[in-house]
């Protein structure tokens, strides 16, 4: 891989020597509301200079740690399943190099791709997924492969007892009688958190860590495609990433952002922020 041109805040790693790689996935042809997030990737980039490599919240800072950003996918807006067939090759080169891949989205979609690649190498897989709605719709107008099903279609692939779902607040009757049986689902908050990560923790089972970021209340955050009222704070959200990354995180991505749907710039910044916590979050645990 070549490195990228610009890359998020002190992402300026070589490839050898990173132990967590950056790829983006600039893809939202099944948005079903508001599109923009495939944007979300390159104007997080380039944002991010706002932001101080030091983080004050985990007295870190990126310039000591190794992270290579490896650019965004050039991916196909007509077919979906390509898109997803090219983001899970990325996902694997990373994997099986020994690094650590951490997607930027785009839509919720590309999340399946990557889980494609890190559930072939880790059979037991669990997913921790923050979001504001549920994701488990059977198809969304007929489509199977849509952001709306993102998190069904990864239950396709692992099954009951290992999606672990929190924040949500949105979602049909039938996706939430879904939950009840298939997932373990925490609406509204992250009561509940601390000891599923807990339990995953002493098990050291692998984790996939999957955050979109309409978790946030669109006061804060609304830079999004489909925003919904009632969500977390910041503090809140940080305080949710620092617990997960106590688990054995091997993936994680960070998607939803929509730039252009909030001109103040505040959603892309703190879409930044919570990238350049969670990267000093991993980092410290690998």
């Amino acid at each position: 891989m070549n490195p990228n041109v610009e890359t998020f805040l002190g992402c300026d790693a070589g490839f050898a020597e990173a132990k967590i790689v950056l790829f983006g996935a600039p893809f939202d042809s099944t948005t079903s509301f508001r599109p923009g997030a495939r944007f979300g990737s390159a104007a997080m980039r380039h944002e991010s200079f706002g932001l101080e490599s030091y983080s004050p919240y985990q007295d870190k800072d990126l310039t000591d740690y190794a992270v290579f950003d490896s650019g965004d996918l050039e991916l196909c807006f007509g077919s979906s399943e390509q898109a997803l067939a090219d983001i899970e090759a990325r996902a694997r080169e990373i994997l099986d190099a020994g690094k650590l891949p951490l997607l930027i989205g785009g839509e919720h979609l590309v999340t399946l791709g990557s889980v494609r690649a890190v559930l072939e190498r880790y059979p037991d897989l669990h997913i921790i997924h923050f979001d504001a709605h549920t994701d488990l719709r059977d198809d969304y107008l007929g489509a199977k492969l849509s952001h709306a099903c993102v998190i069904r279609r990864c239950h396709d692939l692992l099954g009951d007892g290992r999606i672990h779902q929190f924040c949500i607040r949105s979602g049909e009757r039938a996706e939430w009688e879904f939950a009840k049986q298939h997932t373990e689902l925490h609406p509204f908050c992250f009561d509940g958190l601390a000891e599923c990560c807990e339990r995953l923790a002493a098990s050291g089972a692998p984790v996939y860590f999957t955050i979109d970021l309409d978790c946030l209340d669109p006061s804060c955050f609304p830079g999004t495609g489909t925003p919904e009222a009632g969500g977390v704070s910041f503090p809140q959200l940080l305080d949710a990433i620092l617990t997960v990354c106590k688990t054995n995180v091997v993936a994680a991505d960070v998607n939803e952002l929509a730039p252009m749907l909030d001109p103040s710039g505040v959603s892309t910044a703190t879409a930044c922020k919570v990238l350049r916590e969670l990267l000093l979050a991993l980092s410290d645990n690998m």
